[in-house]
């Protein structure tokens, strides 16, 4: 049991737990020496004791840390702290797919095309360094606030087999994405995470996945030989286009598959084209049900009678095989696992020493440095922007300058890629939010003044005037620009030369919280009720709360004197 405050490997704090698996639990954690959070995954207690487990998880999460991208959860560290073995991942914060697509049902064609392409992308990367990822699925795929995706589990995945399938319930999340040639124990190779793709472009367009069942053996089943339903069903609406890339991904037949995900990729780039949008229906070009009939078949608890006792000696025998390479391979690796981990350390105890700082230095003056103290420098530098390192030059080291670590520690250096600053445009006639929204994305704080604008000019709102940096200078993080926006106001109307009825005066004043005060003058020469005098002369500004005065002819005069004495009476 992993409790609050507790350090693993004396560093990483354990804040709470986040998550749990299967193979393991996750954690968010606090870096003590990176001052940083980070996610924490720990084998599971039951499975610590099991070297099967224990060196793939070590392994693979090895092989998983020499990724880098950026829809790929970064690896930072892995390790063994008092039986517990862990692997320390980047922390992200956002939602599984799994949890938008329950949410939000069948996403919008732009949104599934932006995600597969993320997706894709990353794949691709992975596939490149000989990684395969094996459980592609959307509870392994995050989704942050500003749209981007992560993917996470490289290489950490389980190949499931048919033993497997049988054993829990548990698996039935991994199943309803698994290609036909995993679910039988078969190998798995770049096209299985292709199948996966496709089932789960599927789901991203439906809102649901292809194939369900009772049980883990009855969808893996359903994945072998049922087809993928029809999408025009699920919706007329959808593009042709879009129904072949999840048919082509989908295919029961590997060979029927793209040839590879960056294959996959560049078909999604133009899918949403509206030229693509009636092509004609991916027919494939080799069979999908009688093909390699031995790789696609469940394993069965009972034989036919008909089964050939020499096919059975057969598989028996290249199984057993391929039980001694690998168990073989296993003990080799274990072997070196524990060698490194816990034998050699005890035989070289190192002196701690001081990093020196070597900022601003090229990378070979600092290397030569680190090494001359007796440091390992690590052969891939970090890339970093920076205003005040120019580029190719050091900004600092992980571990930082000034730490006593052990001499021999392997130094990371982290290398200016030069500034970041973007060439400020003329956005005068911009809109302001829009522009705003960019110049921010880039670090650039915006401030915004506005200057008195009459609505007779007809000017539009939130048009950019002006701005206080000339165009083409540059800008980075932390500088300001200031962006200048109309403030529209209203001016007053000539009511006398316009003719305006009091009646439409009033309705002016009210609507302007204006307070309307009406006098009465006889002119003959005029007709009741116009307007002869205003108080604001027409073109100056309206204050809410000011005091309008009109004068109105009104040329019949009532004998109030009449009327009084008979009141009196």
């Amino acid at each position: 049991m992993i409790n609050k405050g507790q350090k693993i490997n004396d560093r990483y704090e354990i804040i709470r737990s986040i998550g749990e698996g299967g193979m393991a639990n996750v954690y968010l954690a606090y870096d003590t020496i990176l001052d940083r959070k980070v996610a924490v995954k720990i084998l599971r207690g039951d499975l610590a004791d099991d070297e099967k487990f224990v060196r793939r998880f070590q392994r693979e999460a090895i092989s998983a840390s020499s990724l880098s991208h950026p829809n790929i959860v970064e690896v930072y560290d892995v390790g063994e702290d008092d039986g517990k073995y862990f692997i320390v991942m980047e922390y992200v914060e956002g939602k599984t797919l799994k949890q938008l697509i329950k949410k939000r049902g069948a996403l919008t064609l732009p949104e599934v095309i932006d995600i597969m392409l993320q997706l894709t992308s990353a794949i691709a990367h992975a596939h490149e360094s000989y990684i395969i990822h094996r459980d592609i699925k959307p509870q392994n795929v995050i989704i942050l606030e500003d749209g981007r995706v992560k993917i996470m589990d490289f290489g950490i995945a389980v190949a499931l087999n048919s033993n497997e399938l049988t054993q829990t319930n548990s698996v039935m999340g991994t199943v309803y994405y698994l290609p036909p040639e995993q679910a039988n124990g078969g190998a798995t190779t770049i096209k299985s995470d292709i199948y996966s793709l496709g089932i789960l472009m599927y789901e991203l367009v439906v809102g649901r996945v292809p194939f369900k069942g009772d049980s883990p053996v009855e969808v893996a089943i359903k994945q072998m030989r049922e087809t993928i339903p029809d999408l025009t069903t699920a919706n007329p609406d959808i593009p042709q286009s879009i129904e072949n890339i999840i048919l082509r991904a989908c295919a029961k037949n590997p060979k029927n598959r793209y040839d590879s995900v960056l294959e996959m990729h560049e078909d999604l780039k133009t899918a949403l084209d509206k030229d693509r949008f009636n092509e004609a229906k991916n027919v494939y070009e080799y069979p999908e049900n009688n093909f390699d009939d031995d790789d696609l078949e469940m394993p069965k608890t009972k034989r036919s009678d008909r089964t050939s006792e020499k096919e059975e000696k057969r598989k028996d025998k290249k199984l057993n095989k391929t039980i001694k390479i690998v168990s073989i391979i296993a003990a080799i690796l274990a072997f070196a696992l524990v060698f490194i981990f816990f034998i050699y350390p005890r035989f070289i105890s190192k002196p701690s020493i001081e990093v020196p700082d070597v900022s601003d230095m090229s990378v070979s003056q600092a290397e030569s440095l680190l090494e001359e103290k007796g440091f390992e420098v690590a052969t891939k530098t970090k890339k970093q922007s920076s205003d005040e390192i120019k580029e190719g030059k050091v900004i600092e080291t992980d571990p930082e300058a000034g730490r006593t670590i052990k001499k021999g520690t392997k130094i990371t250096l982290i290398v200016s890629s030069g500034t970041k600053k973007i060439t400020i445009e003329d956005y005068t006639g911009e809109n302001y939010y829009e522009i705003k929204a960019k110049l921010e994305a880039a670090g650039i704080e915006v401030e915004t003044d506005t200057k008195d604008v009459p609505e007779t000019q007809n000017p539009e709102e939130n048009t950019i005037l002006s701005q206080d940096v000339k165009a083409g200078e540059k800008l980075g993080k932390g500088d300001t620009i200031i962006l200048t926006i109309p403030n529209i106001y209203t001016v007053y109307p000539d009511f006398v030369a316009e003719s305006y009825s009091v009646v439409d005066v009033r309705n002016f004043a009210t609507k302007h919280d204006l307070t309307l005060e009406v006098q009465e003058q006889a002119d003959s020469s005029k007709q009741d009720g116009t307007i002869i005098y205003q108080n604001m002369a027409a073109g100056t500004k309206v204050n809410k709360g000011a005091t309008l005065r009109i004068t109105v002819v009104k040329n019949t005069v009532t004998d109030t004197n009449q009327n009084t004495d008979t009141n009196n009476e």
